[in-house]
């Protein structure tokens, strides 16, 4: 079994000094908005992922006052006991450390301890624009697949570089040989994470399907299509045919980058034709779909965030996902609620050992 032991968070949001340990496989952290309940899940997805689930720079992470933060857990990865540390410096320096050992760079720790978290604002997988599914796509390859994180950080680089180009000469003359440069690099990465994307996706929209079928009980399910920008034959045609209009907009608009995977109910967008119900139903089975794609991989089960899920679900659908997630699976669970009652009764009802943390 994978599974966080204990951690400790030093100047890490809003706690100058705590530590927590987990002691069953099921642990609920009860307590009032605002107590750090969420920062806690962010401080294990820290560890995981070197990064925050929520904001983009470390120094949002940084308790107010102070200057710098550190984590250090505790995981046990196939019956080994792994120490994991990540200290933000008063530099701004960032360091990783596991098993005693600095790592370097941090891209290399991706996808060894898999984790995936569930929170409130992940409903904009549904109703927000195709970067967000994009997203949330390339952070599930990415710790399934090292090579697709290297490619797509190159792509990523040489994207941006073209980008900054395309601006700087703002519309005047462009070096076709340059940007022919800048071509290649991209078709050769985005051919790369196309071909992956494309041989990924097939399985993983049944998955997605067929975990809204259990967690809606409905008869009705979504459609989920994937839509490639270009095509791994025609990529890198479709830059060049594109340059002249690139040039006028000043920012590249063919490529992986562009990508949309599309969700439909009743050949209408799914975010206006579903209810409230089926669009957190969808929601839930995008994440439980990643949580198969990750315990296949790896041979276990990743660690599994639950923020906030008790406000956001009903009952019957809240049964069938505490069913999913802590009886037909075996990995590790750790969820908030703000209700000490309400989590004690609803994880009593499953009949299986489960420790609650109280902020």
């Amino acid at each position: 079994m994978f599974k966080i032991n204990h951690i400790n968070l030093t100047q890490f949001r809003n706690a100058h000094s705590a530590a927590f340990s987990f002691e069953n496989r099921i642990t609920a952290i009860c307590g009032l908005n605002g107590t750090g309940k969420t920062n806690l899940l962010d401080a294990v997805y820290y560890l995981c992922f070197t990064k925050s689930y929520f904001n983009k720079t470390d120094s949002s992470a940084v308790e107010k006052g102070s200057s710098g933060f550190s984590l250090h857990g505790s995981f046990t990865v196939s019956a080994q006991d792994i120490p994991v540390s990540l200290i933000l410096r008063e530099n701004g320096k960032k360091e990783l450390s596991v098993d005693q050992e600095a790592i370097s760079p941090f891209s290399s720790h991706i996808g060894k301890f898999p984790v995936v978290f569930i929170a409130p604002d992940d409903v904009i997988l549904i109703t927000g624009g195709s970067e967000e599914r994009r997203k949330f796509i390339d952070t599930l390859l990415c710790q399934l697949d090292h090579g697709y994180l290297l490619q797509l950080i190159r792509y990523n680089k040489f994207l941006q570089d073209r980008n900054r180009y395309l601006k700087n000469v703002a519309g005047s003359f462009a070096d076709p040989i340059l940007l022919d440069s800048f071509d290649e690099q991209l078709v050769q990465s985005g051919i790369f994470l196309l071909k992956k994307r494309n041989a990924f996706l097939e399985g993983f929209i049944e998955s997605v399907v067929d975990s809204f079928g259990f967690i809606s009980a409905e008869k009705e399910n979504p459609m989920l299509v994937y839509m490639p920008s270009t095509s791994v034959d025609g990529y890198a045609k479709a830059l060049q045919n594109a340059r002249q209009k690139d040039i006028l907009l000043q920012r590249t608009s063919v490529g992986i980058h562009r990508d949309e995977i599309e969700i439909l109910m009743n050949e209408m967008p799914f975010k206006q034709a579903a209810s409230q119900g089926q669009k957190k139903s969808l929601l839930f089975a995008l994440k439980l779909a990643a949580f198969n794609a990750l315990k296949l991989h790896f041979g276990f089960e990743p660690i599994l965030l639950l923020d906030d899920i008790f406000e956001k679900l009903d009952q019957e659908r809240l049964k069938r996902l505490l069913d999913w997630v802590c009886i037909r699976n075996n990995g590790q669970v750790i969820l908030t609620d703000t209700h000490h009652e309400r989590v004690n009764d609803a994880l009593t009802d499953i009949s299986l050992p489960f420790q609650l943390i109280n902020l």
